[in-house]
């Protein structure tokens, strides 16, 4: 069977580079060997999530007085579960694969691998096979998995990663999280709010350490007066599980053992390109591909060959897969029409971005958010900076939100643009502020246009006010 464009899974970004590319006329295969709607529906973003929603309501009312009497008991964990649940279909893919469909795509079900350039065979459960021909593009969207790392006794410990952290229906009575990024905190987050007794174990110095050192600092400080064990500069060096059905020794490298029921390991991510047929046309099993800013695969294939969301490893979040996405399906549009495709760095079919202005959300208790470069790398990356800080805790909307609110806010300003670089905030309810932040770094707004975007009185937004009358002095 021939199409125009043939996608290797059904994640939200390939379902996003299919809808563009069918939306421009162009006929659409999209191929996925596990369940439509990839790891972030069912493993990842939408289950930790609905994990952490009830754990942090909760924490929000606590901070709240007169809202704090009122929260007299315990998470319903079964209900929390059951709501989780809900929000992942019970890992059912039905209504994935009929919007699919019902958008006019191809869906087959089964294991893509190139065989030769434009050429991608598709090898179904019961073993059948599938021959699908691209006439202009084959887009890689196969994301990535959990790394967990070659420690002796990893395979008898039976290690959680990601996908067991964010579909198991049971507390264990004691966690270990080896791993200080946004999927090991935010774990270690939901687990003790769920009512496990975490154990977080971090190799480096501090908490979340691509943000703001201040980001981590908070966030661990909270985590800790909450009764989590955070134990900095600490790594695993072994595990023992003699008993499957018992619990997990944990040797770490400051001599010291832990026993829990079940261990995390939140270490990094690999791609899934391992066994998609990349030999066949020369490229390296097993590597992140490295593509331009069209996300075109760089090398021989660049004319028909792309990669979009973690498989090329630029931003390795959802929303930035799918910015990727609206990118290459502008561009698979523009040649369908027999147009030019620019590269400029405003351009509709140049991802800039997923590079420049990247935003992210760790949903811990505070909150830490944090869009573009942070002023160490700012200040590595050649430019002549300004950092501002203010405590959050002082805004008029902060304060309303939570008693003895802690926050704090950071905008780098590069002083000879007169632009940020970057913005990072931390406290409860600063999520939403990070899209007002996304759209001055990447629109590169003067910091004497921002004076005009007036923040609504009294709302924690009001910080930005805050923050450019401290620049100005």
């Amino acid at each position: 069977m021939t199409y125009d464009v043939v996608v290797f899974g059904a994640g939200p970004v390939g379902e996003n580079v299919a809808d563009r590319a069918h939306a421009a006329g162009l006929s659409v295969a999209v191929v996925e060997r596990e369940l439509a709607g990839g790891e972030c529906s069912y493993w990842g973003c939408i289950p930790s999530k609905a994990l952490l929603r009830p754990v942090l309501a909760v924490a929000d009312a606590r901070a709240v007085d007169g809202a704090r009497q009122a929260v007299t008991g315990r998470l319903d964990t079964p209900a929390v579960f059951a709501r989780r649940d809900g929000f992942v279909s019970n890992w059912d893919d039905a209504g994935q694969v009929d919007w699919i469909e019902k958008h006019g795509l191809d869906f087959v079900r089964g294991h893509a691998r190139l065989d030769g350039p434009r050429r991608v065979v598709v090898e179904a459960a019961d073993g059948g096979t599938t021959v699908l021909l691209a006439r202009h593009a084959v887009a890689i969207c196969t994301g990535s998995r959990a790394a967990v790392p070659a420690l002796p006794g990893i395979e008898e410990a039976r290690p959680w990663t990601n996908r067991r952290a964010t579909d198991s229906s049971a507390v264990p009575g004691r966690l270990a999280v080896v791993g200080a990024g946004p999927v090991g905190v935010e774990m270690a987050t939901a687990w003790q709010g769920l009512g496990a007794a975490v154990t977080l174990l971090v190799r480096g110095k501090g908490l979340l350490p691509r943000m703001e050192p201040f980001a981590g600092e908070l966030v661990a400080d909270r985590l800790g007066a909450a009764g989590m064990d955070v134990r900095l500069g600490v790594s695993v060096r072994a595990l023992r599980r003699p008993d499957p059905a018992g619990p997990v020794t944990l040797s770490l490298s400051d001599g010291r053992e832990l026993e829990v029921d079940e261990v995390l390991f939140a270490t990094g991510r690999v791609p899934n390109t391992d066994d998609i047929g990349l030999d066949t046309i020369g490229l390296t099993p097993g590597d992140w591909l490295e593509v331009t800013d069209s996300c075109q695969v760089r090398g021989p294939h660049e004319d028909w060959l792309f990669a979009l969301g973690d498989a090329n490893h630029r931003a390795l979040l959802t929303h930035q897969g799918k910015y990727q996405a609206r990118i290459v399906g502008n561009v698979l549009a523009a040649r369908a029409a027999g147009q030019p495709v620019r590269s400029d760095p405003w351009s509709p079919h140049t991802a800039t971005a997923d590079t420049r202005a990247v935003p992210q959300v760790v949903f811990t208790d505070p909150e830490a958010a944090g869009v573009g470069l942070t002023a160490e790398q700012a200040e590595r990356a050649g430019h002549r900076t300004r950092v501002v800080d203010i405590d959050l805790g002082a805004v008029a909307g902060a304060a309303l939100y939570a008693d003895g609110y802690r926050g704090q806010a950071r905008m780098v300003v590069d002083q000879d643009e007169n632009r940020l670089l970057g913005v990072t905030f931390v406290g409860p309810g600063v999520a939403e502020l990070i899209t007002s932040a996304t759209i001055a770094v990447a629109a590169e707004v003067p910091l004497d246009r921002l004076w005009h975007a007036v923040p609504c009185f009294p709302t924690i937004s009001e910080v930005w006010l805050r923050l450019l009358e401290a620049y100005r002095g």
